[in-house]
């Protein structure tokens, strides 16, 4: 008892020396949060309305200009700015043609993309925006309500060129269920600027392929696209790279891609039911190999290409008879307005001298993507049919 009893004013006497323990402490009014700066509402552009007038807005609130730049006009737009840095600019009704559009910002004088439109054309460098305005009878570049195609992406590693690579390929409507033993195999390749995405992205090759194979124009076909760059841009560019740039192209394609596509895919291994075609760079190249390899494709296309290379040109003219009897189509196409219009008519003007049987399209246009969907629409239903 005497024990617990000291204990206990030991305890007392010890806490009565801090008498700040001993207290409640007071309580501190809580600080008053700083009210949330309100956030500015989403940036929606290109908005196209319903009476087909289309807007499009750039929030930026240190800018001293912004102007659009748009494919479906030369004339540079002035954006208008609001007080909360939003600037704007409406085209007025139906003043921008039905059809897939390039379009980007110049901010105080750079160039940039639309930061509020997911829609990118893909590009080596990136620098467009995609504007689709589908018309009121829907060309093949719109979308239909028709059975659709599958587009597959494939990543392998190309032996040809020591890294990893990609192929997209195109499946049209039913091939997953059906029974179709085996189908033609069309190359289809992008220009200098652009990748293996692009055609898709925003030439619609796969849209055009439905609404075609849908409407009877064309016959159901597999399509596979390739990166055209083995090389890097810098490199490209350099004029004693580019046959080997060529060279490397062919044994990608024809070493690592196709066997892919050919061990993955129901194709058929005809000759005549294999088609090469592609536009700029990418047309140059279905010149070269198609014109080279006729063991390999039947079809062959350009559109606004750059002709292939000389030593194939004057081996397919130095036997114009041989070459006649492989070839199912040689179909090239430029633009009147094209600057490489003076090029296509010099390699068109060689093939009728030595005797290649060809087809020549001049027609309206310049070196742009709205001509070469439409060019994509023309040669797709000349493939894979019988001979008359």
């Amino acid at each position: 008892m005497k024990i617990v009893l000291s204990f206990l004013h030991l305890f007392l006497a010890t806490f009565a020396t801090f008498p700040a323990l001993a207290q409640t402490p007071a309580l501190v009014p809580a600080a008053t949060p700083a009210p949330t700066p309100a956030r500015p509402a989403p940036v929606i552009s290109p908005e196209i309305n319903a009476d087909r007038s289309v807007a499009f807005r750039l929030r930026a609130s240190a800018a001293q200009k912004v102007v659009l730049r748009g494919q479906w006009t030369k004339a540079p737009v002035p954006l208008t700015r609001a007080d909360d840095g939003l600037w704007s600019y409406t085209a007025p009704p139906d003043s921008i043609p039905a059809g897939v559009w390039e379009y980007s910002f110049n901010v105080d004088g750079v160039a940039m993309i639309d930061p509020a439109n997911s829609a990118i054309k893909p590009m080596r460098e990136p620098r467009t925006s995609i504007l689709h305005l589908a018309a009121a009878h829907p060309s093949p570049w719109d979308f239909q309500d028709v059975p659709h195609g599958t587009v597959h992406q494939h990543t392998y590693r190309s032996k040809a060129l020591g890294r990893p690579r990609s192929v997209w390929v195109y499946t049209p409507p039913g091939y997953e269920t059906g029974r179709t033993a085996a189908y033609p195999l069309l190359v289809l390749q992008h220009g200098s600027g652009d990748n293996e995405q692009t055609w898709v992205a925003h030439g619609k090759a796969h849209w055009i392929l439905d609404s075609l194979i849908a409407a009877g124009k064309a016959r159901p076909m597999v399509v596979m696209m390739i990166d055209g760059h083995p090389f890097t841009p810098a490199a490209t560019r350099d004029p004693a790279n580019r046959s080997q740039a060529m060279a490397a192209f062919t044994r990608e394609l024809l070493d690592d891609a196709l066997p892919l596509v050919e061990s993955v895919y129901r194709i058929s291994p005809d000759v005549t039911q294999r088609g090469i075609v592609g536009l700029s760079m990418g047309g140059g190249q279905a010149l070269t190999v198609g014109l080279a390899h006729l063991d390999r494709f039947a079809y062959v296309g350009s559109f606004s290409g750059v002709p292939a290379d000389e030593p194939v040109t004057q081996a397919a003219s130095g036997d114009a008879k041989g070459t006649n009897a492989k070839l199912r189509l040689l179909w090239i196409a430029c633009g009147a307005d094209d600057f490489l219009l003076p090029r296509n008519e010099e390699f068109v003007a060689k093939l009728k001298a030595g005797g290649v049987n060809h087809e020549w399209h001049l027609t309206t246009g310049n070196h742009s993507w709205p001509v070469w969907r439409g060019y994509l629409a023309d040669f797709l239903p000349r493939l894979f049919r019988p001979t008359p």
